[in-house]
């Protein structure tokens, strides 16, 4: 895992941008983009929270290629809790599946549950390490 600092969306031309979610409907049944990186991904391309609220409602809480080169990794469950390191473990296993299985040569993630989401980069990046190797690189501001 490489760190680097400055905007996630500079970086777009070079690789999939990961986006931290949660697992949250609205009740028209669209996903619900919280803060940061999210939020911008579903200002940029349209149709992402209809994408991800099918998925989510129909296959629950996980990581998903949304197309457009960007992915989701879920933190915590309602963008009204606090990010879940279990989440955030179990999402990075996810995250290294997905890349394996499509063969991606580089991955932007920002720091997992650490912007809005309050944690520590120092709790956080043990989690990441076992799963994270040099073809992702985790940005921050």
């Amino acid at each position: 895992m490489l760190e680097r600092v400055g905007n996630i969306w500079d970086y777009s031309n070079q690789g999939v941008i990961v986006i931290t979610t949660n697992g949250s409907l609205t009740r028209d049944g669209r996903a619900i983009f919280g803060r940061g990186v999210a939020r911008q991904a579903v200002a940029r391309f349209h149709g992402l929270a209809e994408k991800l609220g099918i998925l989510l409602a129909e296959r629950g809480n996980h990581v998903y290629d949304l197309g457009n080169g960007i992915v989701t990794f879920p933190v915590e469950e309602t963008p009204w809790s606090l990010p879940d390191l279990r989440i955030i473990r179990r999402s990075a296993q996810e995250l290294r599946a997905l890349v394996d299985h499509r063969k991606w040569g580089i991955i932007l993630v920002p720091r997992p549950g650490c912007g809005g989401g309050g944690l520590a980069w120092k709790d956080v990046q043990p989690l990441l390490e076992p799963w994270l190797d040099d073809r992702f690189i985790v940005i921050s501001l």
